[in-house]
């Protein structure tokens, strides 16, 4: 069995949040790959980038994804980096995959000054857009539905991807 739906899209698109909200009102479980790696790994994922480097990370990271698509039936949440992987982008092809898509500046100040997104430490703006420039044609080629999160708030993003999921 596999999830009722996988979330992707960029730091600060709201995934874990809207996650939540979308697996309390259908009934089922919420996982955030995230907070599998943590649970799994015994540390934070900016400890892991600082401690083992970014490839470490991204292995660990796959290998959590692609067990997660495999054994969790609720929604569940990716980490917005987790598309860079082919692996997972082929395991992806097969799940009905949710983009929040989101713009920088929403992004930016969602995120904010977050210490525990390393790859966003710094400029924060700048890094947004180069990790959306890097990766929107990745979440556009996984996602089967995608949600415009532009200038809404957590309730009318939660639900457009009920309506998508469950029309």
């Amino acid at each position: 069995m596999s999830p009722t739906a996988v979330l992707v899209g960029a730091p600060g698109a709201g995934k874990s949040t809207v996650g939540r909200r979308v697996a309390e009102r259908l009934g089922v479980s919420f996982v955030d790959t995230d907070h599998l790696i943590q649970e799994e790994f015994g540390q934070s994922i900016a400890d892991m980038f600082v401690e083992c480097g970014e490839p470490e990370f991204r292995a660990r990271e796959e290998r959590v994804v692609l067990k997660a698509l495999t054994e969790e039936h609720g929604i569940v949440a990716l980490g917005g980096g987790a598309i860079m992987s082919e692996r997972t982008r082929t395991a992806l092809a097969s799940q009905v995959v949710v983009w929040l898509k989101v713009d920088v500046p929403d992004a930016a100040a969602r995120v904010g000054l977050n210490q525990a997104r390393p790859l966003l430490l710094g400029n924060v703006r700048g890094k947004l857009g180069q990790l959306l420039a890097q990766r929107t044609p990745l979440y556009e080629e996984v996602a089967t539905i995608t949600v415009d999160t532009a200038g809404r708030n957590v309730r009318q993003v939660t639900s457009s991807v009920l309506a998508a999921i469950h029309p």
